[in-house]
């Protein structure tokens, strides 16, 4: 079977994908994976055919607008107010995906919620077409509400708020997709056809699957981490990890930040008032400690699979992926949101026990020892335990690729 993937986003957007990718290559199925260019290098690595889609999307978050708006936390409006500059680059974003999907011939197209005209494609192209997504929120429901919402609701808002999100796209760019459809694919309806499920790259320990859904259309399969045998923790990184006890993880991903360096202080400051080591991993740019001390290290990048088995606990802007990557090594986190899903997740996380209430977006020294005390809270640590057992025994891309060949009759 042909199998096109496309994904749109940041790290935690495409590292699933490259996993389910490899582990379809590897049943014998063709693959081809779209995502941004900023990611070919790995994909190459991999070995996982790859369509190269442009990241002028992504380099928006690199901006001073995109920063300043992400770092404080704005959600929808940050996104609002960079609609002006996505609304180009949509165009050129769009006209890459179906170049990749024409070349390609697919049987079927596995996507992100992010790729907005894969379901018109698929239409086009006589392929299916099927929703993946690491998140909830594109189905509703009536037990939690969307995830992306960036305000609290009464459950009785629940299903809507799901319906509202699944409208948004319509809701912001409807012309423009119209347009796009009718010109690039002779479709004048606005409503392609259904896809033939959906997929939830997320565990079911972490967020049960809610009754109301039907579970022959919607499947929550685990979490699809991506594993790299060949990759490893830097020597400066074992060292330190070999010279104490074991240290906190202090990382926000992809997000960027206006003020790294006051962030990473006061994080070190409360670090050190518990009486804890910490490694402070710069990502995106959130952080910068150029003075870091014995019982601080400050890394680039560093493999969530090596590296965080080892620490104590994790410090972490929430994302699915790392969110994920802490659960499966079975360590309590303590989650700052910036934006997005993100404080969902740190709902579910002091929900199921396995950590504190999400941080507030700005950190004192304080604040950040106090959240370091309650991860040492033996129960804490028993709940992130359990939790990381029962994640380790999922097999969620093996799910994931059931799943599939059932609905495509395989």
């Amino acid at each position: 079977m042909r199998i096109a993937i496309q994904t749109f986003g940041t790290r935690g957007d495409v590292q699933p994908y490259i996993a389910l990718a490899r582990g379809l290559t590897a049943r014998g199925h063709d693959v081809q994976l779209a995502a941004p260019e900023q990611f070919s290098d790995q994909a190459s690595r991999l070995s996982v055919p790859f369509a190269p889609l442009p990241g002028r999307l992504l380099d928006l978050l690199d901006t001073d607008s995109g920063r300043a708006a992400i770092a404080a936390g704005r959600g929808f409006s940050a996104g609002l107010a960079l609609l002006g500059k996505i609304r180009p680059a949509m165009t050129r974003l769009m006209d890459a995906e179906w170049e990749a999907l024409r070349e390609f011939g697919p049987d079927l197209i596995l996507h992100h919620p992010k790729s907005l005209v894969s379901p018109a494609i698929a239409a086009r192209l006589g392929a299916r077409s099927l929703l993946a997504s690491p998140l909830p929120g594109f189905t509703p429901t009536s037990a939690f509400p969307s995830p992306i919402l960036p305000i609290r609701l009464p459950s009785l808002l629940n299903r809507p708020s799901h319906r509202l999100m699944a409208a948004a796209p319509s809701l912001l760019f409807g012309r423009m997709l119209a347009r796009w459809r009718q010109e690039r694919l002779g479709q004048r309806s606005r409503y392609p056809p259904p896809s033939i499920g959906v997929l939830y790259a997320y565990s079911r320990h972490v967020l049960p699957v809610p009754p109301d859904w039907d579970t022959k259309r919607v499947h929550v399969c685990g979490y699809w981490f991506l594993d790299e045998p060949e990759s490893d923790i830097s020597p400066a990184l074992a060292a330190f990890l070999a010279a104490g006890a074991p240290p906190v993880y202090v990382g926000f991903g992809s997000m960027p930040g206006d003020r790294p360096r006051e962030l990473a202080e006061a994080i070190v400051a409360g670090l050190r008032l518990a009486g804890l080591r910490g490694i402070l991993v710069r990502g995106g740019g959130a952080l910068d400690l150029p003075e870091q001390g014995e019982d601080m290290l400050m890394v680039d990048a560093a493999p969530h699979d090596k590296l965080l088995p080892h620490v104590a606990a994790t410090l972490h802007h929430g994302g699915a992926g790392t969110t994920g990557a802490s659960l499966r090594a079975g360590v309590p986190m303590a989650i700052r949101p910036f934006f997005g899903d993100q404080p969902f997740w740190a709902g579910r996380i002091a929900a199921l026990g396995a950590g504190p209430e999400a941080l507030p977006r700005q950190l004192t020294p304080a604040i950040v020892a106090a959240a370091a005390g309650a991860l040492q809270v033996p129960e804490t640590r028993k709940r992130a335990a359990e939790l990381g057992k029962a994640i380790r025994a999922e097999r969620g891309i093996e799910a994931a690729i059931v799943s599939i060949e059932e609905r495509m009759g395989c």
